[in-house]
């Protein structure tokens, strides 16, 4: 239930970001709002949680701190482009980057992820998301 409502909370996000980027003129100050916001309550909920000592955090590997990037070029991206393409499309198609990012991150094992092997079953689900990308967008066009 909790990722259910995380993922209705993407378009929402897109749509809400995109309407501040839209009238702030420019995705970088909409951004940064949303981080500001999301920074202000994710130190509020580390203020009740355990902080990780020094130690734990300097063994942590470099590469695991990276998700900050993406999620900043995600940000961006979408409150960028949603205004201009609309939401369901940009949602779409973030759909279909994800599905193939995370079919071959589980299919190689990346980052010490459990590996599952790209089956035919779901090449054939990617497959047919894209087709339906296409669809969403050739309705739109």
């Amino acid at each position: 239930m909790i990722l259910f409502v995380a993922g209705a909370g993407i378009p929402l996000m897109a749509a809400l970001n995109g309407g501040l980027g839209a009238r702030l003129g420019s995705p970088i100050p909409a951004a940064f709002v949303l981080f500001l916001l999301a920074t202000t309550i994710t130190a509020g909920l580390m203020l009740t949680n355990p902080v990780p000592a020094r130690s734990v955090i300097s063994a942590v590997p470099i590469q695991y701190f990276l998700g900050g990037i993406f999620v900043a070029f995600y940000v961006l991206a979408i409150t960028w482009i949603s205004p201009k393409l609309g939401v369901g499309n940009a949602i779409f198609i973030v759909l279909f980057g994800q599905l193939i990012a995370s079919a071959v991150i589980d299919h190689c094992g990346l980052l010490n992820v459990p590996r599952s092997p790209a089956t035919l079953t779901r090449v054939t689900g990617i497959a047919l998301v894209m087709l339906g990308v296409c669809l969403a967008r050739k309705a739109s066009v």
